[in-house]
């Protein structure tokens, strides 16, 4: 009997081990030790298009890969989920004759990080400044931010764009005149069940909340068609806690973040609080633009154009209500920053000091550290990585 005791013991002490390995084994396979790293910017005398570089996880230090591709304003890039095809939005008022911004779609060489230019797509509108993909890749999402518009693509099999799928114009104003005289899509993304397409638009202080056909690419209106913010706020981005049920938006002319209550089977949803995104009261044309969720769901990340910083809160799991961690100091306009998929690394893309700092996360606190590396390139205005 104990024998067969011993045997057994042995037995499940073997699976352990076994499972054990198996998932550091997944664990290894998914923390690659090299990304590489894609910058969107405005293009002109420092900047001809999208650069790339190689990031070494251990040290974070980023070696410059040189002009990926030439195209102008690409100003918000997106990663296909198989990591083989990256669309930009080109952020321009005319395209083909027409008052439109265009889509591109590239291949990506993992070996030298050269992006080749498979065919581009009229964007419906003028100004995209922001484009995403449905988690399957199977659909491109694009905002108008000056032609207050946002439109849809199917994905072909190679990773080309085909035409335009749905093409839906926002229609209305807000409270301040000078920035809220019409709609001005911001911010396009689908929701973590890949059934809902949410658009922050910072001319109307809503975001609107669409269905998405995956078969068909097409996007319809939701019930409830749209979260309200406060009026003169200018809902510019928002991200979701990777369990999907908080989404935070934050707001580009009044300096806030609004965390919501998001309930995933109707879109709906629900204000929890909103928050100072500054230390206090200041003057001067301060206005916010980034935001990330950290990886782990602990922390929430917003930038501050003017102030110059990255704000860091704590989240509260249980409630979704936001405690100040500090504010970090970047270079001039922050116009982007990205966390690493680990969540290891956040880079700021400051704008106007023509650069990118990288800082490590402290995992247990959420607050930021300058690791010394940095990397110059023209009017940075959006990061995103691909593992090697």
């Amino acid at each position: 009997m104990n024998k067969r005791r011993g045997l057994h013991f042995a037995l499940s002490l073997f699976l352990i081990l076994f499972s054990v390995e198996i998932a550091l084994s997944a664990s290894r396979k998914e923390s690659p030790s090299q990304y590489l790293v894609y910058v969107g910017t405005y293009t002109g005398q420092k900047s001809k298009g999208i650069y790339a570089y190689r990031l070494e996880m251990k040290t974070g230090e980023l070696t410059s890969l040189g002009l990926a591709a030439e195209t102008p304003n690409p100003t918000f890039l997106v990663i296909h989920p198989n990591n083989k095809v990256l669309y930009s939005a080109n952020e321009m008022a005319k395209f083909g004759g027409k008052s439109s911004g265009a889509v591109s779609a590239f291949s990506i060489d993992p070996g030298s990080g050269k992006l080749t230019l498979l065919n581009q797509q009229p964007s419906g509108g003028a100004g995209p400044c922001h484009i995403a993909t449905d988690h399957s890749g199977k659909v491109v999402l694009v905002a108008n931010y000056g032609g207050g518009s946002i439109a849809s693509f199917p994905i072909k099999s190679n990773g080309a764009l085909g035409e335009t799928a749905s093409f839906i114009q926002h229609k209305g104003s807000s409270a301040n005149p000078q920035r809220q005289e019409g709609p001005h899509a911001h911010c396009i993304n689908v929701d973590p069940n890949n059934k809902l397409v949410l658009a922050a638009d910072l001319g109307l202080d809503k975001v609107l909340i669409y269905k998405l056909d995956l078969a068909k690419a097409t996007l319809t209106e939701n019930d409830p068609p749209f979260a309200a913010l406060a009026p003169g706020a200018g809902p510019r981005h928002f991200a979701f806690t990777p369990d999907g049920r908080y989404c935070y938006v934050i707001n580009e002319i009044n300096c806030t973040l609004t965390a919501f209550l998001h309930n995933p089977r109707t879109g709906a949803l629900k204000e929890i609080e909103t928050v100072s995104t500054l230390p206090g009261e200041r003057e001067g044309k301060d206005s916010t633009a980034e935001i990330e969720v950290h990886p782990s769901g602990k922390f929430v990340y917003g930038s501050n154009r003017g102030h110059n910083s990255i704000a860091v809160f704590a989240i509260n799991r249980r409630t979704g209500k936001l405690t100040l961690v500090e504010h970090q100091s970047t270079g001039k306009t922050p116009r982007n920053f990205a966390i690493d998929p680990t969540g290891t690394y956040l880079f700021s893309a400051n704008q106007d000091s023509d650069s990118i700092f990288v800082y490590t996360i402290d995992q247990a606190t959420g607050r930021l550290h300058r690791t010394g590396h940095e990397a110059q390139v023209g009017a940075p205005v959006c990061i995103k990585f691909v593992p090697l």
